[in-house]
């Protein structure tokens, strides 16, 4: 086994010690940390979201920021900005980074927000470097957002604008555990709050005998997954998958009805990407279908605009790319 697979199956698995009942969101969060990605995490409030994103940055030798979205938040606030120093009669401007400006960004409730404060992100997210007063200031090496969000019915939330769920790798979604698992993190969460008090500090907090993850090990991975091996047959595969969406009335009557607009290419990357990782965190050097098809509802649920008759009938965006999965075939 390479020691960097290694390495981040340690993480995952730390991760999993502060998550109970949630194996497919770690799984997502570690994909989109090695497929160079970001990630909407999206669920109803209590459901550990944030939680499970703090745990990956705990973990991972990583600066670490959290931006609390509110209606009155303002681009600068994320960005930053050019403050004025006075200094020996003399004056000049210098830039103060934002909290933008850390290796995982956590962008808590995103939807919170009006969309300019949303669209602060976008320069960030999709070519990684902040431009303020025409200075362009580039991100470090290992940079990724993580916004969470709650349902848009739920009061004071705004959608986000499309041109910004495009540029998420994948929309994760969680979901209430089951009473079992819910038993569980009763009991987590009360032996935290029994070691805090015994210890004096937060009982979660990793310890000098177990260090946190290096950089190093997500950048070998990455190198790795980069060789992984995928067909051409594969490779038409994700591509008829994604053309689906756009002609949707060529598979079946019901398709044509529910998609009104179907997903860019950047869709096509994404499930590139991420069945790649998938197939590497299995131990594999290459992409099986089944990899493509174990991520492809996250890659494609945001980057879906059902109709109005879909909406009408109940048809969810995972209804719809069960159809799309079931009528495109491997060739």
């Amino acid at each position: 086994m390479p020691g960097s697979l290694q390495q981040i199956q340690d993480l995952k698995s730390r991760i999993q010690q502060s998550i109970i009942g949630q194996e497919d969101v770690v799984d997502r969060l570690i994909i989109g940390l090695l497929a160079n990605g970001n990630l909407l995490v999206e669920g109803l409030p209590g459901l550990a979201k944030t939680r499970a994103i703090k745990a990956l940055a705990r973990n991972l030798e990583a600066d670490f920021s959290r931006i609390q979205f509110t209606p009155d938040l303002l681009p600068s606030d994320v960005t930053g900005t050019e403050v004025y120093h006075q200094s020996g009669g003399t004056g000049t401007f210098r830039f103060e980074k934002g909290p933008i400006f850390a290796n995982i960004v956590l962008a808590d409730e995103i939807n919170r927000a009006p969309a300019k404060v949303q669209a602060a992100l976008l320069e960030a997210m999709e070519e990684r470097q902040v431009t303020v007063s025409g200075t362009t200031h580039v991100m470090d090496p290992l940079f990724m957002v993580m916004a969470t969000q709650n349902p848009v019915e739920q009061e004071g939330t705004y959608p986000l604008p499309e041109a910004q769920m495009d540029r998420f790798l994948m929309h994760v979604l969680i979901t209430y555990p089951p009473v079992t698992d819910e038993v569980k993190v009763v009991e987590l969460v009360r032996a935290e709050e029994q070691a805090a008090l015994t210890s004096g500090s937060e009982g979660h907090k990793e310890t000098s005998a177990n260090p946190p993850v290096p950089q190093s090990a997500v950048f070998e991975a990455r190198h790795d997954i980069a060789a992984v091996h995928v067909s051409e047959a594969l490779v038409q595969y994700m591509a008829d998958l994604v053309q689906a969406t756009r002609t949707p009335a060529h598979y079946t009557d019901e398709l044509g009805r529910w998609i009104e607009i179907g997903a860019s290419p950047r869709a096509s990357i994404a499930l590139d990407k991420c069945g790649r990782t998938h197939a590497w965190l299995a131990g594999r050097d290459y992409v099986d279908p089944l990899d493509v098809q174990a991520i492809i509802h996250d890659v494609l649920r945001h980057r879906l605009t059902l109709s109005f008759e879909a909406e009408g009938d109940g048809v969810s965006p995972d209804d719809v790319i069960d159809e799309i999965v079931k009528n495109v075939a491997l060739t």
